[in-house]
């Protein structure tokens, strides 16, 4: 595994972070991609100690500046093993009538349009080589719609059909594609849904345990080191205490 590299989008908190930890722990060489060099630059030193490590700082939704930034890898890291497509976020939590058309951009251009663009930029040395693995990082919102979801739904079902039609186009290259579909996760993904409102975001994660980051590191880790005659392809997770989008059981 020393060998391996893997790129990983979102890495300046919650999943992306955790992934990019629990993957040095594995000795894996690391290109790390976020909007906030100083975070990259603050992880970059920690990883560093015990694996190589590059930064990338740019924004998912900018189609140029994804390519220039995968462009710019140097040699030594552009085998990249190992694409996560982890960079996402909620807007808002407004009924349809309510909602901002910026919040809705913003959502389709990071979790859809984004992906694409880092996956489109990354494949064409896998496909290559003939080898490499992709994990998505969809949501529960991909499998069913809740109230005041509305397009944040929309886009992660889009990550969910993107997956599949991923995996099926690259099977003839030997490329394994798989997704992770969390239900509540306690990161900063509430606080930017309800944008800093950290009171209203604490709650969302009151009267149970939720899932932790670390444990989404974990489910990767599983997944992408698997014997290659292996693939997880959909993965679905919860926190014990959630049974869909809608239902958990709170003290």
């Amino acid at each position: 595994m020393k060998e391996k590299i893997a790129l990983v989008t979102g890495a300046t908190s919650g999943i992306g972070k955790a992934t990019a930890e629990s993957f040095a722990k594995q000795g894996f060489n690391l290109v790390l991609c976020g909007r906030r060099q100083e975070r990259l630059d603050e992880l970059k030193a920690t990883l560093e100690k015990t694996v190589k490590v590059h930064t990338l700082s740019f924004d998912v939704r900018d189609r140029e500046a994804v390519f220039e930034a995968i462009q710019s890898i140097p040699e030594s890291f552009k085998p990249i093993d190992i694409l996560v497509n982890n960079a996402g976020n909620a807007h808002g939590f407004d009924p349809i009538y309510d909602g901002s058309m910026d919040d809705w951009d913003a959502m389709m251009d990071i979790n859809v349009k984004g992906l694409l663009y880092v996956t489109k930029a990354v494949l064409p040395q896998m496909m290559e080589r003939k080898s490499g693995h992709i994990i998505n990082i969809g949501s529960i919102a991909g499998k069913e719609v809740y109230p005041n979801g509305n397009v944040y739904c929309a886009s992660k079902y889009a990550v969910d059909a993107i997956n599949q039609g991923m995996r099926i186009d690259l099977n003839a290259y030997n490329i394994r594609v798989g997704a992770v579909n969390p239900g509540l996760v306690n990161t900063e993904f509430s606080n930017v849904r309800f944008k800093g409102d950290s009171e209203r975001a604490s709650k969302v994660y009151d009267g149970y345990t939720p899932l932790y980051a670390e444990d989404i590191a974990d489910i990767i880790l599983f997944m992408v080191t698997r014997p290659p005659h292996v693939n997880v392809a959909d993965l679905v997770v919860f926190p014990t205490a959630q049974a869909s989008s809608t239902i958990v059981n709170r003290d």
